[in-house]
C-alpha cells in the first residue's frame, strides 16, 4: 500500500481486521462530486460541472464495485460522455496494473504503469490502497471521487440536462427503501463474501456465512416482481448483481462461500437472467477477467491455478439458463 505516498509493501487482500480476525475495508478518501453546474455534492468541494469528455473512470472489470459504475455509465447513456480505462486484472505486488491482459488497457493520460501512481498524482502524500473505480477530472488534472456509491448516484442525474434518460437508479418514490436496503445489502452480502473470504478466524468465517446466506433467503423471498422494488430497476438491483453474478463462479470457491449456489435459489437465477437481458448490462460483465482476477490473489490460491467457469455460469452469460 502507499505510506506518505510511497510504495512500501507488496500488496496483501487484508490490509485490516478487527480484534475477532474480521476483515475491514478502507475508507474511500476522495469524495467529491460531478454535479450539473459544477455545485458542491453531498461531500467534498464543487468545481466539478457535468461535461462531455472531461472525466475518465478507471475501472477493474474483475471488481463489483468498479462494475456497479460502468452497469450505470451504459444504463444512463453516458458511453461519449465518460471515458473509460480497464486495468489488468492479475493483481500485482503492487496492486492493479495497466495492460498486458486480453481487455486491459495501457494509462491513456500518464503513461502510469500502476494505479497507484494514479492516486499519487492525485495527491504526492497520500496513504492507503489505490482502488478502484476512481474518477479523474482532465480539465483540473485531479481525482474527483473514488466511492462506487457517490458515482452510482452522480452518474443517475448529473448527465441528464445533456443525455436525458426515462431511467432513474434512485427513484424518489423509493429513495427511504432504497437507503434502507442498500447498507444491509453491502454488509451481509457485497462485503460479506470478502469478509468470508479474508477472514481470519473460524468466527468471524461462520459470522460472515451467516450473514451472506440469511441475506441470500431474504432476496429469494422478496423477489415477488421483476426487481427488488416491483417492476423498477434501482441501483439496489446493480449492487445486488454484481455480487450474484460471481458468485457461483468465483466467490462459491476462492473464497469459500460454498454452502449454496444462486442456481439453487429460483427466484434469484431468473432474477439474474433478468438483469442480463436489460440492454448494457451483459457488456459489462467479463467472466474471463474476475476468474483471472479473484485467482490471482497469492493469499488464497498461491499456484495461480485459474478454473474455467462453471457451465450454468457460461450458459447464463450466453442467454440461457442452464
Amino acid at each position: 500500500m502507499l505510506i506518505d505516498g510511497k510504495w512500501m509493501e507488496d500488496w496483501q487482500p487484508v490490509q485490516k481486521a478487527d480484534e475477532k480476525g474480521r476483515f475491514v475495508r478502507q475508507v474511500s478518501s476522495f469524495r467529491n462530486w460531478i454535479t450539473a453546474d459544477g455545485r458542491p455534492g453531498p461531500t467534498g468541494e464543487g468545481g466539478f460541472a457535468a461535461e462531455p469528455g472531461r472525466y475518465r473512470l478507471y475501472v477493474a472489470l474483475i471488481c463489483p464495485w468498479a462494475s456497479r459504475t460502468l452497469i450505470a455509465r451504459k444504463l444512463k447513456g453516458l458511453e461519449k460522455m465518460i471515458e473509460v480505462t480497464i486495468v489488468n486484472p492479475t493483481l500485482t505486488d503492487q496492486g492493479w496494473s495497466f495492460g498486458g491482459y486480453l481487455g486491459a488497457d495501457q494509462d491513456p493520460l500518464f503513461g502510469a504503469e500502476y494505479m497507484h501512481e494514479i492516486y499519487t498524482r492525485a495527491d504526492p502524500h497520500f496513504t492507503g490502497r489505490a482502488t478502484v473505480p476512481a474518477i479523474w477530472d482532465m480539465k483540473r488534472d485531479v481525482m474527483v471521487n473514488n466511492e462506487s456509491a457517490d458515482i452510482l448516484r452522480m452518474f443517475d442525474t448529473a448527465f441528464e440536462h445533456l443525455v436525458p434518460s426515462e431511467i432513474r437508479l434512485y427513484p424518489e418514490a423509493h429513495a427511504a427503501e432504497i437507503d434502507a436496503l442498500n447498507p444491509r445489502i453491502y454488509d451481509q452480502l457485497n462485503n460479506g463474501v470478502y469478509k468470508a473470504g479474508f477472514a481470519t478466524s473460524q468466527t468471524a468465517y461462520d459470522q460472515a456465512m451467516d450473514g451472506i446466506f440469511a441475506m441470500l433467503d431474504e432476496l429469494e423471498d422478496r423477489l415477488a416482481g421483476d426487481f427488488l422494488f416491483g417492476d423498477t430497476l434501482t441501483e439496489s438491483d446493480i449492487r445486488a448483481f454484481v455480487t450474484l453474478i460471481r458468485f457461483d463462479a468465483a466467490y462459491h470457491g476462492i473464497f469459500k462461500t460454498n454452502r449454496r449456489e444462486i442456481r439453487d435459489y429460483q427466484r434469484l437465477s431468473a432474477y439474474l437472467e433478468r438483469i442480463l437481458k436489460v440492454p448494457g448490462v451483459r457488456e459489462t460483465v467479463d467472466m474471463g477477467h474476475i476468474l483471472q482476477g479473484y485467482y490471482s490473489i497469492k493469499a488464497l490460491n498461491p499456484l495461480g491455478v485459474v478454473p474455467r467457469p462453471p457451465a450454468h455460469v457460461e450458459a447464463f452469460l450466453h442467454g440461457g439458463v442452464e
